[in-house]
């Protein structure tokens, strides 16, 4: 099963960044998802928000689902 979760090293080595600025990105991320009411891990993201901000909503999801 596919973890909920990402986490700062693959966050850095899917979008080539350094580790420090991976967990920035999380952060960044995290603090959106504590505006919109969602309680947050940190040093982790959820991974569909992460790839939904990162790639557009659903366009993952449907080369996924195709």
């Amino acid at each position: 099963m596919d973890n909920k979760f990402i986490r700062a090293d693959e966050v850095a080595q899917e979008l080539s960044v350094s580790k420090p600025y991976a967990y920035k990105l999380i952060k960044k991320l995290n603090d959106e998802l504590k505006q919109k009411g969602f309680i947050t891990i940190a040093g982790r993201v959820n991974r569909q928000y992460f790839e939904e901000r990162l790639y557009g909503a659903g366009e993952r999801q449907g080369k996924e689902m195709g």
